[in-house]
């Protein structure tokens, strides 16, 4: 798991940017809600919408990106001030928490806004009870998230706005549906169900401390699209929370809340969310952990107890989503995964004819398709991870859809590879790099085709050692080559 989370995929150094921009900017808003003179809890509020401004919103431009940004506190102050008015009424107060809860669920059908806005206004509710937050502390916490908002977007949008730099990339989300058919519909009865039992338990468990497992089922149906990655998805989740909470107990514990070691460590696990959220669900889960406790710490409330009762919450929660997703309107893997394996094999045939044209001396460009392709990728292997899950006792289907994850790896590695050579100035047109692109794009609607009966031909491609684009037409007939032996765990179905 630590070498995965190093050694995965990082192109352009997005991820390592991302992670970096995001301490700078919300390191900035707390820094000017201290010199505005706002309290601790202030700060703490001010610095998580920071957070889910530089986190949540992905909009594919720079400018949808502002829009949304601009949304988020339309959306996030008035469930903060619902939430707070609603402090001393337990069950309005519960009855407001699952129907903020449901609506960020469903509000995903709005794509990327629509997701942005959902986890914002969830949070700002689930921030109001860590925060025990009571009407007369509302203006100062409107002034501090307003301020924060405006720090971190002057980081993201003005000091480092590397996007402005880079072609937009959007991934589409698989076919919608009507009414109890669109999944999105679907997850959000299943949130709000998951979330009711997570939230009477959790009161049983603690009356001070039960949003942990609300939060915690909140957290698992965020970014899944069927029952079997949200089963996956909470048992990453308790994983994360347990050994943050071993690493807490080491670090958080014996600070007792000291200021500059705390805020260094906080910073710390900032970076850890974003840099892991794109490869290891856990890693992300253990810095979010670690973060909390940190938390805990300037408020003075931390102790053992209570780390050890966040697990007890999280696992509550976890196991709310589970029995959520597997009794209430489940949703199958089959569809979507197909769906994404479909797009990521013709994202492969369009960074490769856009390499093509490139290499031909054309302006095309598939630096933007790869970063594409590697977003499907990752989609991909959230679908595919229930089955290749060390716990899956579906050992033939496991083994096959490894195969599946490993080839289309391969066939991504190539894109790569054909993309850098397509970007030297030097490379020149070669006919056979228009033949084997067709034959890539032959192997693609073979794979994509409904029978999916043959693939490609293989050792197609004669590689004599003259020409400036051999190591084009060498990553072509890797590619090739993957594609072919893709044809055979594609024939069964190993996803579903």
């Amino acid at each position: 798991m630590l070498k995965g989370m190093f050694v995965a995929p990082d192109p352009g150094r997005a991820r390592l940017r991302f992670a970096s921009r995001a301490v700078l900017g919300i390191g900035l808003a707390v820094a000017l809600c201290g010199l505005a003179g706002h309290s601790l809890a202030a700060a703490i509020t001010g610095g998580l919408a920071a957070l889910l401004a530089l986190f949540t919103v992905s909009d594919p431009t720079v400018r949808g990106q502002v829009v949304t940004t601009a949304l988020l506190p339309v959306v996030g102050l008035p469930v903060l001030a619902l939430a707070a008015v609603l402090h001393d009424y337990p069950v309005a107060r519960d009855a407001a928490f699952l129907a903020v809860m449901g609506a960020g669920v469903y509000a995903r059908r709005w794509g990327p806004r629509g997701h942005s806005l959902g986890v914002f206004g969830f949070m700002t509710f689930f921030a109001s009870q860590f925060l025990h937050t009571v009407p007369g502390q509302l203006p100062e916490l409107f002034a501090a998230v307003l301020l924060s908002l405006c720090a971190s977007s002057a980081v993201r949008f003005g000091l480092w706005c590397y996007e402005r730099r880079l072609p937009p990339v959007v991934v589409p989300a698989p076919p919608g549906d009507r009414g109890l058919a669109r999944t999105t519909t679907r997850q959000a009865i299943q949130a709000a169900a998951g979330g009711a039992f997570a939230l009477a338990m959790g009161q049983l468990l603690s009356d001070q401390r039960w949003y942990w497992a609300v939060g915690a089922t909140w957290w698992v149906f965020v970014n899944t699209a069927s029952s079997g990655e949200t089963l996956v998805r909470s048992f990453r989740r308790v994983l994360g929370t347990v050994i943050g909470i071993a690493v807490g107990l080491v670090i958080a514990v014996p600070l007792h809340g000291a200021p500059v070691p705390t805020a260094l460590l906080v910073a710390v696990s900032v970076f850890g969310i974003f840099y892991t959220a794109a490869v290891s669900y856990t890693w992300m889960m253990l810095a979010v952990t670690v973060m909390a406790g940190l938390l805990y710490g300037l408020l003075g409330v931390l102790n053992p107890g209570l780390l050890a009762l966040r697990v007890a919450e999280t696992g509550v929660g976890a196991l709310g989503a589970v029995i959520a997703v597997l009794l209430i309107l489940p949703v199958t893997t089959h569809a979507t995964t197909n769906a994404w394996i479909e797009r990521a094999l013709r994202c492969v045939h369009t960074c490769t004819a856009q390499a093509a044209a490139r290499i031909a001396g054309g302006t095309a460009d598939p630096a933007p398709h790869v970063s594409e392709l590697e977003l499907l990728l990752g989609r991909v292997r959230l679908s595919l991870a229930p089955l290749v899950h060390p716990l899956s006792p579906l050992r033939a289907r496991k083994e096959r859809a490894r195969r599946v994850l490993a080839l289309l790896d391969d066939c991504a590695r190539e894109v790569r590879g054909l993309a850098s050579i397509a970007a030297d100035p030097e490379a020149s047109h070669d006919d056979r790099l228009t033949a084997s692109c067709w034959r890539v794009e032959a192997a693609v609607e073979a794979l994509t085709s409904p029978k999916r009966v043959h693939g490609p031909a293989r050792g197609s491609v004669a590689l004599p050692q003259t020409s400036t684009v051999e190591p084009a037409l060498a990553h072509l007939h890797g590619l090739e080559n993957a594609l072919a032996e893709l044809a055979v765990p594609l024939r069964v179905p190993a996803y579903r």
